[in-house]
Parts: structure tokens; C-alpha cells; sequence
């Protein structure tokens, strides 16, 4: 049986936003018993050169629901905006991204697979299909950013492990 783009893409998604969701509830436990400032935490890097773990979160949600749009649109731009500078912002944009991926219509999500999507960042143009452009582009960079959160947890000192990276897998029910 062929896997859909939908199933490749949307259930994924869904799975790893749920267990940084999950992350950013053990961070803010973590504060709370360590006494450590959560705008510490949310601003902690794994190293200088790396953007920190408030950035890691909301780019988990510029390659998922983020990347659809652009691909909706036709361009991808990434997000330059800050983050959420507290945990209730990092949970409302983790929920938000959940409760719109969650409402999406996989018909509709398969037509997409087409579309002429650019991805444009100053000087450089990429053009991409919608598919392409998800599988190739936008899903690495997903799986990158909620790895690097999960690490600088990891890093300091928040007590994680693989399941908390890897959230609730699709069983066969």
C-alpha cells in the first residue's frame, strides 16, 4: 500500500509537536524545582554559534505548519519574528500548530503535493513542488530543530530521555 503525503508528513508531526509540548512541560518543572529562571532555559544554546532553545521550539512550528502554508502560498520565507520569551508562549504556539494540523483535510493536503513552492531567504531561491519541498526540506529541518530542544534540555540538566523526544508512536490498535 502506498504511503500518502499526508501520512508521511501530517501524523509525524502531530507525534513530535506532542512530545515538545510534553519537553516544554518537563522544562518548566524543572525550573520550578531547581529554582532556575525559565528565561534562562528558553535562552540556553548548545553551543555559542547556535540559536537557543526558545528558537528551536517556534522553528518546530515554522517547518510544520509553517512550511504548509508556504506551500499554500507558493514561498516558504523562514520566520525571523522572536519567540515566545516564556513557556505559556512556547505552549500556545506548540498547541496552535497542533490544533491546526489536526483540522487538516488529507484530501486537501494531498493536492498540495504539486504545487510550485519557492524557498527564499535573501539572495538564494529554491524552487521545490510542494512534496519536495516538505519531504526534502521542511521535515529535516523539523526533526533538526525539536532534536537540538530536546539536546540543550538534555544539556541542562532537565531529566529527558529518548521517549520524551520520541512522544506516543502510531501503534496498531
Amino acid at each position: 500500500m502506498p504511503i500518502s503525503l499526508y501520512d508521511a508528513v501530517v501524523p509525524s508531526n502531530l507525534q513530535i509537536l506532542g512530545a515538545v509540548d510534553a519537553l516544554l512541560t518537563k522544562a518548566e518543572a524543572f525550573c520550578a524545582e531547581s529554582g532556575r529562571d525559565g528565561g534562562d532555559l528558553i535562552g540556553a544554546r548548545l553551543a555559542p554559534d547556535m540559536l537557543p532553545f526558545g528558537y528551536q521550539v517556534k522553528s518546530c512550528v515554522a517547518h510544520s505548519t509553517g512550511a504548509i502554508a508556504g506551500v499554500r502560498a507558493g514561498q516558504f520565507a523562514p520566520d525571523l519574528t522572536p519567540w515566545p520569551a516564556d513557556f505559556a508562549g512556547l505552549h500556545a504556539a506548540i498547541q496552535g500548530a497542533i490544533a491546526e494540523l489536526s483540522a487538516i483535510d488529507p484530501a486537501e493536503f494531498e493536492a498540495l503535493g504539486e504545487n510550485d513552492t519557492l524557498f527564499a531567504f535573501g539572495e538564494m531561491k529554491l524552487p521545490f513542488t510542494g512534496a519536495n519541498f516538505l519531504l526534502s526540506f521542511s521535515q529535516p529541518n523539523f526533526y533538526f530543530h525539536a532534536t537540538t530542544a530536546y539536546a540543550i534540555l538534555r544539556a541542562e540538566g532537565v531529566k529527558v530521555g529518548k521517549g520524551d523526544f520520541m512522544g506516543r508512536p502510531r501503534i496498531k490498535r
